[in-house]
């Protein structure tokens, strides 16, 4: 049997761990040769090694997606070594807890620098060579785009624009074979409630997502994989996320009024 993602060339921002890593280790279940480019080499390390194990094709290549000389370099890197670029995930990101009002000027702006301008970054370098092979784009979401709650004001705004911009990407590459697909999860298992406001994992920190309602990475992966596929352009992953998704759309002011009864305060 074929499969699905045979030869083709993909790039994981975000790669070593959680959502990025399972996309990878699919992926290159599906044929394709992985690259995973995160901060933390011990994490691309493990990952590559994975896959390796597995029978599958994938490399590292550190590049924090907030210095654009270093995702360029990464994107130049896999094209002179493989003659091409066939999909692009934009995944790397991270989330900003705190009230608005409290939450410092400094935290917010590196929140967008990391989740939509880090992202565009890498949209921008890819894009050239994924339109060449009539490739897929997809950028990383969040069903709090939509569906926001007291302390998620900044990750929501960046989820938001990373919405809008999917949106508009999609209408872009319609006419040149190319495609891009906005990921929408809801709660899935990774290492996003043990980063700081800095943007540093700390071991130590509770998630204080609801464990009841998380997804594993895997089954999450399992649906991206699928959706990036058939060019979907939009993508809601997870149960829970596809209620709270429509509860955002259909009936905001109830929403609104029931998140401060379910939702703690940070």
């Amino acid at each position: 049997m074929a499969k699905r993602f045979d030869q083709q060339i993909a790039w994981i921002t975000g790669g070593g761990t959680g959502i990025g890593r399972s996309l990878a280790e699919q992926l290159a279940e599906e044929g394709a040769l992985v690259v995973v480019s995160g901060r933390r080499q011990a994490r691309l390390d493990e990952a590559v090694e994975a896959i390796l194990d597995a029978g599958g094709r994938a490399e590292a290549r550190v590049c924090d997606v907030t210095d654009e000389d270093a995702v360029k370099a990464v994107v130049d890197g896999i094209v002179a070594d493989h003659g091409g670029l066939d999909l692009v995930v934009a995944n790397a990101g991270y989330s900003t807890g705190g009230r608005l009002g409290k939450l410092s000027v400094a935290d917010f702006r590196r929140q967008l620098d990391v989740n939509v301008i880090g992202l565009y970054a890498t949209v921008h370098h890819a894009l050239p060579h994924i339109v060449e092979r009539k490739g897929r784009v997809a950028l990383m979401g969040s069903v709090s785009y939509i569906l926001t709650a007291p302390g998620t004001g900044a990750y929501s705004a960046s989820k938001a624009a990373v919405h809008a911009l999917g949106m508009c990407l999609s209408i872009e590459l319609a006419d040149q074979g190319a495609s891009c697909t906005v990921i929408h999860p809801g709660f899935v298992e990774s290492e996003i409630g043990k980063v700081d406001n800095d943007g540093v994992f700390q071991e130590g920190k509770k998630d204080l997502r609801p464990e009841r309602l998380m997804w594993t990475s895997e089954d999450a992966a399992r649906d991206m994989v699928t959706g990036l596929y058939k060019r979907q352009t939009e993508l809601i992953v997870t149960g829970h996320g596809k209620f709270a998704n429509a509860m955002g759309r259909h009936l905001p002011g109830v929403t609104r009024a029931l998140i401060p009864r379910f939702w703690s305060k940070p």
